[in-house]
């Protein structure tokens, strides 16, 4: 990976939420780089800035101080409309939650990111389709959010994640609503997305067990990075 462009590079990126005695420092200076191709977890307890650094990575937030460098552009200089573009055309999410819709069969969900992308109506159905077969859902495609399994659900979400055609897929703590079996299930997609196909992949966890599928983990506490270190027993 040597002398490739990082997809992200963070420079002193610092957060505070509030004002004066009531300023809340979330991220303190954390400079980063994560190349091409790279299976990232970051972990942390509840407070210690992972999910601050999400937001900022997904361009679903604005940092305080620092340089953030997205595919070598600065995007600390954007503005909310600029950063809005970049994440629709470069950035899947996956979250704890799904968040489908639940009128939408899970084809329709699939399709949603596609039309914010303007995509005609024919090429959404055919990459939809093509994105939830290739994760084992092609006969679930009329089914709404409600008619699928816990497990079912994210592989829909994935599936919306990916039909974008990212480079960078945000996982926030994906199996935190999903039983062992099904867990173990997302992460072998997970992995297989990143090592297959080459997709860069930020997976937010508080799960060691989960974290151990990535070839890096970050630990963060108190908005500063504790510990990065790769991760010589990668889950197969």
């Amino acid at each position: 990976m040597s002398g490739e462009t990082p997809v992200i590079r963070l420079d002193r990126l610092t957060k505070i939420y509030g004002q004066g005695d009531a300023a809340v420092v979330a991220l303190d200076g954390v400079s980063l780089e994560v190349p091409p191709g790279q299976f990232l977890a970051v972990m942390g307890h509840s407070g210690s800035g992972k999910s601050t650094l999400m937001n900022l990575l997904g361009f679903l937030d604005s940092p305080t101080d620092g340089k953030y460098w997205f595919q070598g552009v600065d995007v600390s200089t954007l503005d909310a409309d600029q950063r809005a573009l970049i994440r629709r055309q470069f950035v899947g999410f996956v979250f704890q939650g799904f968040h489908l819709l639940p009128r939408l069969s899970a084809l329709e969900n699939v399709e949603v990111p596609l039309i914010y992308q303007r995509v005609p109506a024919p090429e959404r159905r055919r990459r939809a389709l093509e994105a939830l077969e290739a994760l084992g859902l092609g006969d679930r495609v009329r089914h709404v959010p409600t008619k699928l399994s816990g497990g079912q659900q994210q592989r829909v979400a994935i599936a919306r994640a990916l039909v974008v055609r990212p480079s960078l897929l945000l996982a926030d703590e994906p199996t935190g609503n999903l039983d062992s079996a099904r867990s173990i299930e997302i992460m072998e997609i997970l992995s297989d997305l990143n090592r297959r196909q080459g997709i860069t992949v930020v997976l937010v966890t508080h799960e060691p067990d989960m974290a151990l599928w990535a070839e890096r983990i970050v630990e963060f506490r108190d908005g500063r990075i504790l510990s990065d270190r790769r991760n010589d027993r990668r889950t197969a």
